[in-house]
């Protein structure tokens, strides 16, 4: 288990730097997380992240790679869902990074 601090508050998060408790995710506590995965977020990078906590919040798990990738398409075109467009956003894999970002859990199965 590891922490970070921000503004005086302390984010738990697992061995992995995903948040243990979600309901500590705001604006400052993902930007301070996408700088850790070297991402530098854009309108396009937060709508997946939007995307992925409004599917979160519906479903109650954090959909692997497959489903992002349908998700997206469905809600933003089929121009930004799919693989190309989502590892531009998220190199090190879309599913793993964007929701590590979200303040998701980890998403199981195939990442």
């Amino acid at each position: 288990m590891g922490s970070f601090e921000l503004s005086g508050k302390v984010y738990q998060t697992d061995e992995d730097g995903y948040l243990v408790n979600m309901d500590d995710w705001n604006k400052e506590a993902a930007e301070h997380l996408a700088k850790e995965e070297n991402v530098e977020m854009t309108d396009a990078h937060w709508e997946v992240v939007n995307l992925l906590r409004e599917y979160y919040e519906e479903y109650k798990i954090a959909p692997m790679i497959k489903i992002l990738i349908k998700a997206v398409g469905k809600k933003l075109g089929p121009d930004k869902g799919n693989n190309k467009y989502l590892y531009e956003l998220y190199p090190q894999g879309p599913a793993k990074q964007a929701c590590k970002i979200a303040g998701l859990p980890k998403p199981t199965g195939c990442v």
